[in-house]
């Protein structure tokens, strides 16, 4: 298919052939600000075997008839060849990285010299034409991508290197390696049609936009159906895309440490925090919309890098890995961050990231704002208040906290309503069991009356009852609980369960009590629990030890979160 002329002021689409990609029509470059190479050898693997099984043995599959369709790329191009890969430069460096290994394995010259092309363009002194690769990387990883794989030798040379690499060059390594294994053991004939059928049958969907601003808009597009880009892509390249080379280095340098320090799942929601303390409602569109009209970052790029991501990131991974360090204060603020992580929603994290940012010096008063943030989350956790009305009253507690205003006033939206008071007690005294809140709430009593500080394997975590719902006939279970209604009425309370770092065992619940304590409730000779110690300790279980435990434990929630 043709190429349209394109102008300055033209977005094109067309399909090109990977022969016509790779030529001089295009010089790719992959601008500093995008993120790293990721393809694994899972992606890249896939990929080949992909390719290997549409082409058919001896070339005769359904790639003899039609074409292989490898996606889309989306560049920023005029007229010049010079083209910015805004979108695709997982594909164009795995299909480089692809091509350069059948060169090297290539057994003739000419062959070599051919697919040599389709890597790097030598200059002419008569047409005027330059040396050059057909793609570059980003200026970090570049000259290690031109030094192993695309110059003749490099992957030899790759094989053995052993020094450490970043995530991007252990990935182009891999990968070139895995290709080399892959197709060494294929014919000479095979690889040699595996070449003619990458470069002459499989094609990409080339995107061209004439300014940055078009190309976002396709980027979003691309990205609303489902390719491996994300927000975080989008507005990296939106933010910095428009600084100068100097400061776009250092600020992707910056940009991209921050992704590394937090892992990139938690990095997108960071994002999702940050337009939360600045919307302070619920999203009413997609984040990319609703990021440029509240936070505007693209006003002031640097600052934004400076003043928003940097302190929110580090508030961010304070909070959910509970390491926040001061010279006072820290074990408590660590600890309200600890109960933080047992509530079964994420919604308060925009506000402890607000106050973690703003207190980070005053270490009591964030210590106050925390706990009662806490208090809120665990509160409208139990009695299970939606979405809609958490993001609401979240949303009023940022904006009631911008303003100064003092929040530990009784009508402040940071403080429980004594009707939120009374529906919270009602089901800690209810059949606790029941609800979709028993581990997290038990965890959370487990530490009020723990002292040593332990942490749990939270992966495998199960509450159980002391007294079973089906206790065996003739079971000591029957003496201490004769009468089946008052059974009923103890068997899933607060106070009739436990917490085990096991999985359930279906036989030994029905175990009597001292059987039970020594060989289920206890795992290596003691409960890792200290709510579970408490029963050990116990030598009857029946309807008056339930009931005092029942309110022993009730008390103390009660007591730490003010109820």
């Amino acid at each position: 298919m043709t190429a349209p002329v394109a102008t300055p002021k033209t977005l094109s689409a067309y399909e090109q052939s990977v022969a016509k990609v790779f030529s001089d029509d295009f010089a790719f470059s992959i601008p500093g600000y995008q993120r790293p190479y990721s393809w694994t050898t899972e992606q890249a693997g896939e990929l080949l075997d992909d390719l290997l099984d549409f082409m058919g043995a001896d070339g005769e599959g359904k790639g003899a008839l039609n074409p292989y369709f490898l996606g889309s790329v989306v560049l920023i191009k005029g007229l010049a060849p010079e083209s910015e890969v805004v979108d695709g430069q997982q594909r164009l460096t795995t299909l480089t990285i692809l091509l350069a290994v059948l060169r090297e394995l290539a057994e003739s010259s000419k062959d070599k010299y051919m697919l040599n092309e389709f890597i790097y363009e030598e200059g002419n002194d008569f047409s005027g034409a330059v040396d050059r690769y057909r793609l570059t990387l980003r200026p970090r990883d570049a000259e290690f991508f031109r030094e192993y794989v695309q110059r003749k030798g490099g992957i030899a040379q790759l094989k053995d290197l052993e020094e450490a690499l970043t995530d991007s060059k252990q990935n182009m390594k891999d990968n070139a390696l895995h290709f080399w294994t892959k197709l060494q053991s294929l014919p000479e004939a095979e690889r040699k049609k595996l070449g003619q059928f990458i470069l002459q049958r499989c094609y990409l969907v080339i995107v061209s936009t004439p300014d940055l601003d078009s190309a976002y808009r396709i980027f979003s597009v691309l990205n609303d159906r489902g390719l491996d880009l994300s927000y975080t892509d989008i507005l990296k390249s939106e933010i910095l895309g428009h600084l100068s080379d100097g400061s776009q280095n250092e600020y992707t340098d910056e940009w991209e440490s921050i992704e590394d320090e937090l892992g990139r799942g938690a990095f997108q929601n960071l994002f999702v925090q940050i337009r939360m303390i600045k919307r302070k409602a619920k999203a009413q569109g997609t984040l990319l919309e609703e990021f440029r009209t509240y936070v505007r970052p693209r006003e002031n790029p640097t600052e934004f890098v400076d003043s928003v991501l940097r302190p929110y990131a580090r508030a961010y991974a304070e909070i959910t890995e509970s390491r926040f360090e001061s010279s006072a204060g820290a074990d408590e603020i660590n600890a309200v961050n600890e109960d933080l992580g047992l509530i079964d929603n994420t919604d308060w994290l925009a506000p402890a990231i607000y106050f973690l940012s703003k207190y980070r010096n005053e270490s009591q008063l964030l210590l106050k704002h925390l706990r009662d943030l806490e208090r809120l989350a665990a509160g409208t956790m139990i009695i299970r208040t939606n979405f809609n009305h958490r993001m609401e009253r979240y949303g009023k507690l940022l904006r009631a906290a911008e303003k100064d205003e003092d929040l530990f006033q009784e009508d402040s939206p940071l403080q429980l309503t004594d009707e939120e008071r009374q529906k919270i007690i009602q089901v800690l005294d209810g059949d606790l069991y029941n609800t979709r809140v028993r581990v997290p709430v038990l965890l959370r009593l487990d530490g009020i009356i723990s002292d040593t500080g332990a942490e749990y394997d939270r992966k495998i975590i199960t509450v159980e009852h002391v007294l079973p719902q089906n206790p065996a006939e003739g079971s000591v279970w029957l003496d201490w609980f004769p009468d089946e209604e008052e059974r009923s009425e103890y068997t899933h309370k607060l106070g009739n369960l436990v917490l085990l770092s096991r999985r359930k065992n279906g036989q030994a619940r029905n175990f009597d009590f001292d059987k039970k304590k020594q060989q289920y409730f206890q795992k290596g000779g003691a409960a890792p629990f200290a709510l579970t110690s408490q029963v050990l300790a116990t030598d009857e279980w029946t309807p008056e030890v339930v009931e005092g435990r029942q309110k022993e434990l009730l008390g103390g929630l009660k007591t730490a979160w003010r109820l």
